[in-house]
């Protein structure tokens, strides 16, 4: 029998990251287990606050004394939030993160059991057991009884007043004497939706071969390397059907919440409506609702972003992580964890298969296939007998000494009245949102800055502001310079925004629509855009890396690529691979259906390896090339970086204390030979929203305890001013800027 338990209280600050003994009242003696969140006295004034159960124990240390523990007070909650494997999971989340119990528990609950969240209740009108009788035998009464009894449990009584015009007092009246009575009724924040039959496609020898391999193989990772359009999103559905057939149960992971509806569309209308979707556009009660429904058994299939790889499934088969070298599965807050590794670790702890799939894959992914840790599954050519595009690579040098200024070349603009004199699609895209990127005086060179940030702010001309994509502030454009009074103030450089302008200027008969972060903002864009598209309301889509991957539409048969060079320019080691992603990815969306798809790329770098290999579509020879580099500079997958970044809004405190940690971390890694100290310096973005920001980057053989030591040492070191910097610590970053 349990006496004590070992608990995590609800609280963020980092010394309160242990955990506490508490004594199990005798009431709770045969309810308690680990995994449940209960309520409990902390602190002097016993403040009443939640906690989670992470241990029990029967006897306790002689270190603790035993009279002065205090009692658990009761249960939070009727059922476990966290399940045995959940809490293995934060264990091993919290080493190698290097984050905090309570940042663990939150990504893996929805937000809103902390908040109180609860089953969404409305109150219905039903008939009761007495009929109407008596004086209640006439107007108003006997017409609401009969629309009661018509619609019995459908409405409450503000609807019955609105729809039938019943006054709430007769409604009541009727209540009271119990001819009517009111009843609870669940009310379910989740999709419901049934969608178009998709029906099974007959698979290709590739397909088939792949499906086989996984569900026959011992191994339980694997790579799906296949070309664009090779019909991977079938190996998965088949993949589902087989893991249903032997009641386990699967989740696809996505990218980017613009592929969800695609995916869900085709999912629902393969296996039915009882799948659940998770993602950050839901509202708490929605997450809610979505996690209930996975924890109550009612559902064996979720498709989401990153988040939705902790649902709580009890019986778990398969995860599929789509378009897995994408940036997106690593998150940018704590935990920093990345949704490849959480599937790797769960994927040991249920004994699951685990799906990688992109015809991009990862370097470090694709390395790890090299060394034989994931079997690797190749496929080459498109399913249904479709061809892959022709790419033409189009030299903006050279259209600039043609006298050629506009941000189309002629090679795009011929190829974009083509197709709509075809009555075909076109998708143009764009890794930048806005109409101009940075605004100018050209006769002194003021550069429009944000006040919070570092950062040029880019010019929306729908709003005209102009707008910082860090901070998110705003500012009326003005004529004249602030600076030195001219009226020669210019509009320099190109977003999705500008492209729309042109393309509609140029080709005005054309039906445009944009996707990017402005056009998505409201809930459900996402997928009002892609239904649109895909009904042939529009003839041009125009977007960033959102149209770049996942998205199937038959009549595209034209993709511009407006400027490759620009994830090539980033000061990052990721740029070359990014840079190829984004290219191979983007070319993928023509062609798709019968017809053959051109691709069309403007670049200023033609002769750049990675646009070069995304040209011809050849992944091992990009991959042999920047594999050499990573090696030679000590990169990932050959190290591992862990990015310490130091902000504060006292720029004097951040350097002193910076470069005093700079000074104790010099000291500490001259015990280790491989682990190389860059910094302390200030960051790419030296501030973002008043915070000015210093970095140092540690390179090299980064194991997990050193990894916590460096974070001990460090709030050790800022103690004294720990509420005037910010630190973060990121183990393999998805960005050093």
């Amino acid at each position: 029998m349990y006496k004590y338990a070992g608990i995590i209280v609800n609280n963020e600050s980092i010394q309160l990251d242990k955990i506490f003994i508490y004594k199990i009242p005798e009431k709770l003696v045969n309810c308690i287990d680990v995994g449940y969140r209960v309520s409990i006295p902390f602190g002097k004034g016993n403040k009443k606050i939640y906690g989670f159960v992470m241990e029990l124990y029967k006897e306790i240390d002689e270190s603790y004394n035993v009279n002065k523990l205090k009692y658990i007070t009761g249960l939070s909650d009727e059922f476990k939030v966290l399940s045995y494997e959940d809490l293995s999971l934060i264990k091993v989340m919290k080493k190698k993160y290097i984050c905090t119990y309570l940042e663990c528990i939150k990504s893996i609950i929805p937000p809103g059991i902390l908040k109180g969240v609860k089953n969404k209740i409305n109150y219905v009108v039903c008939v009761g057991k007495k009929k109407l009788s008596g004086k209640f035998l006439k107007e108003p009464y006997t017409s609401i009884w009969k629309s009661v009894y018509k619609n019995n449990g459908v409405y409450n009584k503000n609807k019955l007043n609105k729809l039938f015009g019943f006054s709430t007092s007769s409604i009541n009246t009727l209540i009271k004497h119990e001819f009517l009575i009111q009843k609870e009724k669940i009310i379910n924040r989740y999709n419901i939706r049934e969608y178009k039959k998709y029906p099974a496609k007959n698979l290709n020898f590739e397909q088939q071969k792949a499906v086989n391999n996984i569900l026959n193989s011992n191994k339980n990772i694997f790579l799906i390397h296949g070309v664009t359009g090779s019909g991977k999103t079938e190996i998965y559905m088949n993949l589902v059907s087989e893991m249903l057939k032997n009641n386990k149960e699967s989740i696809i992971l996505v990218p980017e919440i613009a592929l969800t509806p695609q995916m869900v569309e085709r999912f629902k209308g393969r296996f039915g409506k009882d799948i659940t979707v998770f993602h950050s556009k839901l509202s708490d009660g929605e997450k809610y609702d979505e996690w209930l429904r996975v924890k109550n058994g009612k559902v064996k299939v979720a498709i989401g972003a990153r988040s939705a790889v902790f649902l709580p499934f009890k019986n778990l088969g398969l995860i599929v992580i789509d378009e897995e070298h994408e940036g997106s599965y690593k998150s940018d807050s704590n935990p920093k964890y990345n949704a490849r590794e959480i599937s790797e670790i769960k994927c040991n702890l249920y004994n699951c298969k685990l799906v990688l799939g992109s015809a991009t894959p990862s370097v470090e992914t694709y390395y790890q296939c090299d060394l034989g840790n994931i079997n690797l599954i190749n496929i080459k050519n498109r399913a249904d007998g479709a061809f892959m595009p022709n790419i033409e690579v189009v030299d903006m040098r050279e259209e600039l000494s043609n006298n050629n200024l506009s941000i189309f070349s002629k090679s795009l603009y011929n190829g974009i009245k083509n197709s709509l004199d075809k009555k075909e699609q076109v998708i143009l895209f764009l890794n930048r949102r806005g109409f101009s990127t940075f605004v100018s005086c050209r006769k002194c060179g003021y550069v429009f800055k944000c006040e919070n940030c570092d950062i040029a702010m880019t010019y929306h001309s729908s709003s005209k502001i102009l707008s910082c994509h860090y901070c998110g502030s705003k500012k009326n454009i003005t004529k004249k310079c602030p600076k030195c009074g001219s009226k020669y103030v210019k509009y320099f450089g190109v977003g999705t925004e500008k492209v729309e302008n042109e393309v509609r200027k140029y080709f005005p008969k054309a039906k445009t629509i944009r996707m990017d972060f402005d056009t998505t903002r409201k809930k459900h864009s996402y997928e009002n855009i892609y239904n649109y598209f895909k009904e042939g309301k529009a003839d041009v889509l125009i977007g960033t890396q959102m149209v770049a991957k996942g998205l199937d539409f038959k009549n595209v048969t034209l993709v511009g690529v407006i400027a490759a060079d620009l994830s090539l320019n980033l000061p990052d080691f990721h740029a070359s691979e990014r840079t190829f992603q984004l290219i191979t990815q983007v070319s993928g969306r023509a062609g798709r259906g019968k017809k053959r798809g051109n691709v069309i790329v403007q670049t200023y770098n033609p002769d750049n390896f990675s646009i070069k290999y995304a040209v011809n579509n050849d992944y091992k020879k990009f991959f042999n090339e920047e594999i050499v580099i990573r090696k030679n500079m000590n990169y990932p997958p050959f190290s591992k970086i862990l990015l310490i970044n130091m902000s504060s809004k006292n720029e004097e405190i951040l350097i002193k204390n910076i470069q005093n940690v700079g000074i104790y971390l010099r000291n500490i890694i001259e015990n280790y030979d491989k682990i190389n100290m860059l910094g302390p310096c200030p960051c790419e973005i030296s501030k973002i929203k008043n915070y000015y920001r210093w970095q140092i980057i540690l390179k090299g053989d980064v194991k997990e305890d050193f990894a916590m030591n460096i974070k001990n040492t460090i709030y050790k070191l800022i103690k004294n001013v720990y509420n005037d910097i910010r630190v973060s610590i990121d183990i393999n970053p998805n960005s050093l800027i």
